[in-house]
């Protein structure tokens, strides 16, 4: 996207980077979650701590670098934590045990949070509303990347190499980006910096924003988003490998395809918003997301998956990306904060859910687990429709 005059900023392409970084760490987990259980002499449901332990700190440390990323410059803490991603995800390819592997995904978990939402903010600081969407979606287009090749990587690894090498890959590729971050940011001056001390315990601004009715809203829908998406996505790839027993990377691409979906959707989010508007792309999203997973619990049949993962994965950008954007504009002279706040209900949401979703397979199965993700990711939706209409979110 062009450049006003007069105004630099950090390209998408830079951004996109570090984002693909973050989320492939995080998504290679899923194909190899069967094989790392097996590996420590564990169950699934058991093993599934080191997806809670990764996400929980990453929402939580959402609290501390939104209004960190305000005040002292949303590129310089992005560098930072990028860097020290770089080593923590390395250092999980030494790991003699499931719990040194769960304390370096949570510090890993902890430095990521900083990434994707000061990137949205920082979008938000520097592209106006009538083009921020696109924009996102550009920037969504790099994360959809990541969550494609994570899952692919991932199975790749698992079945050929080693679980432990694809973490050392991770590593080494990320502390590349951040010397690219560095250079970048140096040339690059951060815009909307107020003036201030760095309060990292003060919690008002988060508290002035969950004040306003808009922002209750969409933090409880997004909370809810990542509770049930994916909170039971991790168990998609352990199902297929104990229910038809495939081959670690036949399931790492088709864990890629919720990638995929989510690639169409970047791809086409104007012609989307423009036929659909924010209201039916939030209706459209959650109801295609809730017949994906009914049918993968219903039909059981692998082959079924590969389209429904698309879908899946179609429906929840279109979700997603439309919460997003109203998340960017709740605050516009804070949008650190906002924005970190909305990915704090997400991964919060994602590591309970994957908490949860874990007991629920252990005792009951797969089946009552996808059941239940996409009966209320389908109420999450209508529920949110008539929010947005009652109070005129924007």
């Amino acid at each position: 996207m062009p450049e006003k005059a007069g105004k630099k900023r950090v390209s998408l392409g830079v951004l996109g980077a570090a984002a693909f970084m973050v989320i492939a760490d995080a998504r290679v987990i899923d194909p190899l979650l069967h094989i790392i259980a097996d590996e420590f002499k564990t169950g699934v449901g058991s093993a599934a701590v080191i997806v809670s332990a990764y996400t929980i700190p990453y929402g939580l440390f959402q609290l501390v670098y939104g209004p960190l990323g305000d005040r002292i410059g949303k590129l310089r803490v992005m560098t930072t934590a990028m860097g020290a991603f770089a080593v923590g995800t390395a250092m999980c390819a030494l790991v003699p045990n499931i719990a040194i592997l769960t304390l370096l995904r949570f510090l890993t978990g902890m430095v990521a949070a900083a990434v994707i939402p000061l990137s949205l903010a920082y979008i938000g600081d520097n592209f106006p509303y009538e083009e921020r969407q696109a924009a996102l979606g550009q920037y969504l287009g790099a994360l959809v990347l990541g969550q494609i090749l994570g899952g692919s990587l991932g199975g790749i690894f698992g079945e050929y190499i080693s679980w432990r090498d694809i973490f050392l890959l991770l590593g080494i590729v990320s502390l590349g980006i951040t010397l690219v971050m560095w250079r970048a940011t140096r040339s690059v001056p951060d815009r909307h910096r107020p003036q201030g001390s760095v309060g990292l315990a003060n919690f008002q601004p988060y508290y002035q924003l969950m004040t306003q009715p808009a922002a209750r809203i969409i933090m409880i829908a997004v909370f809810i988003e990542g509770f049930c998406i994916f909170g039971g996505l991790p168990y998609i790839g352990a199902f297929l490998r104990d229910r038809y027993h495939l081959s670690y990377v036949a399931i790492g691409f088709m864990l890629s395809g919720f990638g995929l979906g989510g690639l169409i959707y970047s791809r086409s989010v104007k012609w989307l918003v423009s036929r659909l508007g924010e209201g039916g792309l939030i209706s459209v999203g959650g109801w295609l997301m809730c017949a994906s997973y009914l049918f993968v619990a219903i039909f059981q049949n692998w082959i079924l998956f590969i389209p429904l993962n698309i879908v899946m994965g179609l429906g929840f950008y279109m979700m997603h990306g439309t919460l997003q954007t109203l998340a960017t504009e709740i605050a516009p002279k804070a949008r650190g904060t906002a924005v970190s706040l909305f990915a704090f209900n997400l991964f919060i949401g994602q590591g309970l859910g994957a908490a949860v979703f874990g007991r629920v397979v252990d005792s009951s199965g797969y089946v009552p687990c996808f059941l239940m993700a996409g009966v209320a990711i389908a109420l999450l939706s209508v529920w949110f429709v008539r929010q947005k209409q009652r109070f005129a979110l924007r």
